[in-house]
C-alpha cells in the first residue's frame, strides 16, 4: 500500500479529467459549475494526496477516490438552486413585446460533443447519448443532490450497490432505498416516449435529412415548410429569456418573424452549421447583422426529434463556438 505519489500526481489523476467533468455535469447541469467543480477536485485531491491508499497501479481505486471526491464537491455545491430552463417556470406565452433576458436564474447548460467524444469511462460505456441529453439533465435536477449521485453512479455508471455505498459513506440499504425513490421522479420528468429515442452518439440518417430541411425552409423563408417539420405539440424555449412557445403555431410564427426586416424579431440573416451539443441534434447559428459582412457567432439551436419529426427546440444564445469546434465566423456568399 503506498500514498499517492506527489511528482505524478498530475500524471495519475489527468487521464480522469474528462469523465471527471461529465459527472459533475450530470451533477449540476452546468458546463461552467462542471469545470469549476474539476479543478476543486484536483485541489482537494492534491492537498489530501497523503491519505491516499491503494494498490500499486490499480486504477480503479485512484478512480474511485477521485469520484468520492469530487461527487462530495458537487453535493456541497447542488445546495445553491438547481438549473433550470423556460418552461419549468412560467405558461407557455406568446409576449406581445420582447421580455428582457433573466441573467439572475441558474439556466441549464449545453455540453460539447468535442469534449463528450473525449470522456470514455473506464468500467461504463462510452458517454451514452440517453443520460447526456438535455431532457435527462433537467429531469435529474429535480432529485435531491444524493439520490442524483446514487442514481448516477447505480443506472448510468453501471457501478453495483456496494461501490456506491462505499464511495457515499453510506449503507447498501440506503443505496437501494435512494435508488427505489429516484427512479420513480425521474420517469415522472421525462418526456413519455423517452425509452424509445435511439442511443446513437451522433444524428442518425434521419436527423440529419430533417436538420437539412429546417435549414433549407429557413433560407427560403418558408414558413409552412419549417411547420410540416414539427410535431402539433412542439416547445420552444430560448434561455435566458423566461418566456416560451408551445404548439405548432406558436412555434412557425416565433421562428417566422425572424425572416426578413418585415418580421417583429428581425435581426438580419442567418446561416447554420450541423453542430455536435448534448449528443442531440444541434446547429450553430451564425447572425450577419445589416451592414455587416460576415456572418458572426449567435447562438446553438438543439433538437429533440421524435418520429421524424421536431419534438422540442432549445435555443441557447452562446458566442463561444471554439469550445464546440466551431468557427468563430462565416463568409459571406
Amino acid at each position: 500500500m503506498s500514498e499517492l505519489a506527489e511528482d505524478t500526481f498530475a500524471e495519475q489523476t489527468e487521464k480522469y479529467r474528462h469523465e471527471l467533468r461529465v459527472h459533475c455535469y450530470r451533477m449540476l447541469g452546468s458546463f461552467d459549475d462542471a469545470e469549476d467543480m474539476v479543478q476543486e477536485t484536483f485541489l482537494r485531491a492534491w492537498r489530501k494526496r497523503a491519505t491516499f491508499q491503494g494498490e500499486h497501479g490499480d486504477g480503479r481505486s485512484l478512480r474511485a477516490w477521485l469520484y468520492r471526491i469530487a461527487t462530495n464537491a458537487c453535493i456541497d455545491d447542488a445546495r445553491r438552486p438547481q438549473r433550470v430552463l423556460p418552461h419549468q417556470l412560467e405558461p407557455a406565452s406568446f409576449p406581445k413585446e420582447a421580455l428582457p433576458a433573466r441573467d439572475d436564474l441558474p439556466w441549464l447548460q449545453p455540453f460539447p460533443d468535442v469534449l463528450l467524444d473525449r470522456a470514455e469511462e473506464p468500467d461504463a460505456e462510452v458517454v451514452r447519448r440517453e443520460t447526456i441529453e438535455l431532457a435527462f439533465l433537467i429531469a435529474i435536477q429535480h432529485l435531491p443532490a444524493r439520490q442524483r449521485a446514487v442514481l448516477i453512479f447505480r443506472d448510468v455508471l453501471g457501478w453495483s450497490a456496494k461501490e456506491t455505498a462505499d464511495l457515499l459513506d453510506s449503507s447498501v440499504a440506503s443505496v437501494n432505498s435512494a435508488l427505489q425513490r429516484a427512479r420513480p421522479v425521474l420517469r415522472e420528468h421525462l418526456p413519455p416516449r423517452r425509452t424509445e429515442w435511439a442511443p446513437a452518439g451522433d444524428p442518425s440518417a434521419e436527423e440529419q435529412a430533417l436538420l437539412a430541411k429546417y435549414m433549407e425552409a429557413f433560407e427560403r423563408a418558408d414558413a409552412a415548410g419549417l411547420a410540416a417539420l414539427m410535431h402539433e405539440d412542439i416547445r420552444v424555449t430560448m434561455p435566458p429569456y423566461p418566456f416560451w412557445f408551445f404548439g405548432r403555431e406558436d412555434a412557425t410564427r416565433a421562428l417566422a418573424a425572424n425572416f426578413g426586416p418585415e418580421g417583429d424579431a428581425y435581426r438580419g440573416e442567418w446561416q447554420y452549421l450541423v453542430a455536435g451539443v448534448n449528443r442531440q441534434p444541434a446547429l450553430a447559428d451564425f447572425l450577419r447583422e445589416p451592414g455587416d459582412t460576415i456572418f458572426r457567432p449567435f447562438g446553438l439551436s438543439v433538437f429533440r426529434i421524435e418520429d421524424g419529426k421536431i419534438a422540442e427546440m432549445t435555443a441557447f444564445e452562446t458566442t463561444d463556438f471554439a469550445l464546440y469546434g466551431l468557427p468563430d465566423h462565416l463568409a459571406s456568399a
